[in-house]
């Protein structure tokens, strides 16, 4: 449609702007939406699977007329955090337990009633407290003493059928995670590292735009982005301890240990680089406020760290040596070296120790030793190897400038 006379199209191209910008919105929460779809599919078929199995357990073989606890106590352990779904189980039986006895007890002598429900509930609830229950068996407790408060007077013999069903469910479900379904470790991990891994990397990048150009609030925006990364690496941390259990009690999985161990011991030191790497982002909003040289050499060291980040990333995934990341992580910190040597200011500084430390953390990550990573850092920075003895006296080095050590 034309506009009338006298009008001037002057904002033609911010609002394309911004429609382009919801349009891409639209297509990246669709991708949302089918990963995490993708990601529970497994998740609902070892539901049903062992919901179905519990049922027909306890119906055909134990003869139960009515198998209502069984296919609850299974769902219940699936629904659990995947990596403590054998706790999850033991908590659920003992939860259980402590219900079935309280509702038995109080219900014996004092009959049922709506006060007798209220005071079932409550001393379940701080008798397993008191005990040092977890929360899961708390509820637990809380639920089976409503559960034998409310269906005893109408259903005889109910507590035992009850015990028994909480264990049948919660062992199926272990069956049907260890033996018929069994997740893919592996997998589980790469999948919930990429969201992780991929959150710093955009980051970095976005910082090393921001000092390139100065733009402080694009260096802000990626720092409020990964100071919200909590959700990115409890999923990671979780499917580690997925893929443990999964390796611990599937015989089908024992064959991936090794390749376990790597990925486990890769957690802490990106939780590392994640963390250092906020240090990094806030300390270049400093830098930017505060009218510091930008040297061009330390956006480029930065955008380094991004690519190392991407690249440990894939090389985690087709199950690679990471060779490639290791050589990207030296050469950001052989970037910052060029930087701090063109000179910066005080956060300038911290930026460049900054890089140095989340380089170090990568390579850790990619599997070296701290000691190997923190000699191969230094080399990279330009720093001399540091003698293992000490120089004869009168015959002591030229001094060399101090570098940002690595914290």
């Amino acid at each position: 449609m034309g506009l009338r006379d006298g009008l001037v199209d002057v904002d033609t191209a911010r609002i394309a702007g911004a429609m382009s910008e919801l349009r891409h919105r639209g297509r990246a929460t669709l991708s949302d939406r089918l990963h995490r779809l993708r990601s529970v599919m497994t998740l609902a078929l070892q539901a049903g699977l062992a919901a179905a199995l519990s049922w027909w357990a306890v119906h055909d073989l134990l003869g139960s007329p009515q198998p209502v606890f069984a296919p609850i106590s299974a769902v219940g352990t699936l629904a659990a955090s995947v990596g403590q779904r054998f706790r999850r189980t033991v908590e659920l039986i003992l939860g259980v337990a402590i219900g079935v006895f309280i509702g038995d007890v109080l219900i014996y002598f004092l009959g049922s009633g709506a006060w007798q429900l209220a005071l079932v509930v409550v001393l379940s609830i701080t008798i397993s407290t008191f005990l040092g229950a977890s929360a899961s068996v708390v509820i637990q407790a809380a639920a089976t003493a409503v559960l034998i408060a409310t269906l005893s007077p109408s259903t005889q013999n109910l507590e035992i059928p009850r015990f028994i069903e909480a264990i049948v469910g919660g062992g199926i479900a272990l069956l049907v995670t260890a033996v018929l379904l069994p997740l893919n470790p592996l997998r589980v991990i790469n999948r919930a590292a990429r969201p992780a891994l991929d959150l710093l990397a955009e980051q970095l990048d976005r910082t090393a735009e921001g000092l390139r150009d100065r733009n402080r609030g694009l260096c802000q925006r990626a720092l409020d982005r990964l100071r919200a990364n909590q959700q990115e690496l409890a999923a990671f941390t979780e499917a580690i301890e997925g893929a443990k259990e999964t390796i611990t009690i599937s015989p089908a999985r024992w064959h991936r240990r090794d390749e376990l161990v790597h990925y486990a011991e890769a957690a802490e030191p990106i939780d590392r680089a994640m963390r250092n790497s906020g240090t990094l982002i806030r300390r270049s909003v400093t830098l930017i406020e505060d009218d510091e040289p930008v040297p061009d050499p330390m956006p480029d060291a930065v955008c380094h760290l991004a690519e190392a980040v991407r690249l440990l990333r894939h090389e985690f995934a087709v199950g690679a040596e990471p060779q490639d990341a290791r050589e990207r992580s030296l050469r950001a910190v052989s970037e910052a070296g060029r930087a701090y040597g063109q000179g910066v200011g005080f956060s300038g500084s911290v930026v460049v120790a900054q890089v140095r430390t989340t380089a170090s953390d990568l390579l850790v990550a990619s599997g070296l030793e701290q000691e190997e990573a923190n000699r191969l850092v230094r080399a990279a920075f330009g720093e001399p190897e540091r003698p293992s003895e000490p120089p004869a006296e009168g015959h002591a080095p030229p001094r060399h400038p101090t570098a940002p050590p690595l914290p």
